[in-house]
């Protein structure tokens, strides 16, 4: 009996809790609910249609590997820049962009294509690299060139200011005997026997 009455009470708590949330269900919460519930349905069908379950594996994945929150720090980056460009900065930008644009239009109707194709040959054939090995050493002897050609335009000077050394036998046997002169007719034979050996 007791059992029948506990049966009773409890299915007469249930009723007053379902009278009770009818009647603090509005119109309004049931329209929301049903538009809520219908929206939900209708997201699950798009997501059905659209065969993204599938992606839903990749995207765990994503989510696992921290990749998903990279990719919202690069979105929210990107949106960043993007809030922060200005007009005359875009502007700026393009004008940029179209003089490069130019710049590799003019490069490519002067031949530059033509340019690299021989710095591919030359680096293919390991001429490049003896050149860029062989070139200090030619701005070195290129710098004595020139210390040996300001310093023979300065004696030429110097010499022009010189007097007149004395004439005949005896003058040109005081030059032979100066030291400065033998050390100079020196240094031209030594220059002709390397060139010489140079031109064999």
């Amino acid at each position: 009996m007791s059992t029948s009455n506990e049966a009773i009470s409890t299915e007469l708590e249930v009723q007053r809790v379902v009278q009770a949330a009818r009647d603090a269900l509005t119109d309004e919460m049931v329209g929301r609910l049903t538009e809520a519930v219908g929206e939900g349905l209708s997201l699950l069908d798009q997501v059905n249609r659209s065969g993204l379950e599938k992606a839903l594996p990749s995207i765990a994945r994503m989510v696992r590997d921290g990749d998903l929150e990279r990719l919202v720090q690069l979105a929210r980056v990107y949106g960043s820049a993007e809030d922060a460009l200005s007009d005359e900065m875009i502007g700026r930008l393009a004008g940029t962009m179209a003089e490069g644009l130019s710049l590799m239009d003019r490069l490519s109707r002067g031949g530059a294509l033509h340019l690299v194709d021989m710095l591919e040959k030359m680096q293919a054939s390991g001429a490049l690299e003896r050149i860029a090995v062989t070139l200090p050493r030619i701005m070195e002897r290129l710098e004595h060139i020139e210390h040996v050609l300001g310093s023979l335009e300065a004696a030429v000077a110097e010499a022009e200011r010189m007097p007149a050394p004395q004439g005949g036998i005896g003058g040109l046997l005081k030059i032979a005997r100066d030291a400065e002169t033998q050390r100079g007719l020196q240094l031209l034979v030594t220059l002709n026997k390397k060139l010489r050996s140079q031109a064999k």
